[in-house]
């Protein structure tokens, strides 16, 4: 299927590893040009290295989003470099940052929101703008199933809910600009160096059950799994998808999504 974005520009946050990488992937693929950020130098290499071959005239940017203004200094770093207009936004960084207790300080509590869901809207304040002024843009929020259910630590499962009603009423807002705005919430996903990726050697009995009882399919997630679906959402046959909300979890999920 030809999705009709070559050319287009994406910003993809966390494209480092894991999911964001392969997200990265799959868009060069279609000849989408990436803007990369990520925190680490050697991700970013290593990515620009694998895309390479697409011919996409692909750039990385090194920051820690979590700092103050650090979204803003990216989008100056990017329009730098000439690399605009931005038609595309996957915010795909994000994690519990080890942060487990529900009754936490409300300092750790704003360090998960800003990881999870305010970095999206500062990026999305400055991109926003000149996506309405073309007529066209695609915004992907990867979210969790977490954000859907109890299932992970309360500050996490709160900042991805968060999320989730960000995205699908965000959608409403834009829909007649020609953007859109889509939720993906992905389940158990494997991921070199990822948690499962360390379970399943530090604690294989635990993996073998997880995946007997919460996973309908058996296995879990392929980041490619995840990052088709991403691409389709950033495509032109996806313009329907106004503020979609869409679990892809392998049946791990337990929430009806009916009425989201």
């Amino acid at each position: 299927m030809e999705l009709g974005i070559r050319q287009r520009r994406a910003l993809i946050t966390g494209a480092g590893r894991g999911l964001g990488r392969n997200i990265a992937e799959c868009l060069a693929q279609e000849g989408v040009q990436i803007a990369a950020i990520s925190r680490t130098q050697r991700d970013v290499d290593r990515l620009l290295s694998a895309i390479a071959s697409s011919r996409g005239d692909h750039v990385g940017v090194i920051a820690d989003l979590t700092e103050e203004d650090a979204p803003l200094r990216v989008m100056e770093e990017l329009s730098r470099r000439s690399f605009s207009p931005i038609d595309i936004v996957v915010h795909n960084v994000g994690g519990t940052l080890g942060v487990t207790d529900p009754f936490c300080s409300l300092r750790e509590w704003r360090r998960v929101f800003r990881l999870n869901l305010e970095i999206a809207i500062e990026l999305n304040l400055s991109c926003i703008p000149i996506m309405q002024r073309q007529g066209w843009g695609r915004i992907v929020l990867i979210g969790s199933i977490a954000g859907m259910e109890n299932h992970g630590p309360v500050p996490y499962c709160s900042a991805k809910a968060a999320l989730i009603a960000y995205g699908r009423s965000l959608g409403r807002v834009l829909a007649r600009d020609g953007i859109v705005v889509s939720v993906v919430l992905p389940g158990a996903v494997f991921t070199e160096g990822g948690y499962w990726d360390m379970a399943s050697m530090e604690k294989p009995e635990h993996v073998r059950e997880y995946l007997e009882k919460r996973m309908a399919i058996g296995r879990f997630g392929r980041p490619d799994e995840i990052g088709k679906m991403v691409a389709f959402l950033c495509s032109n046959h996806a313009s329907f998808c106004i503020g979609s909300v869409i679990p892809i979890d392998g049946g791990q999920g337990r929430s009806y999504f009916g009425h989201i």
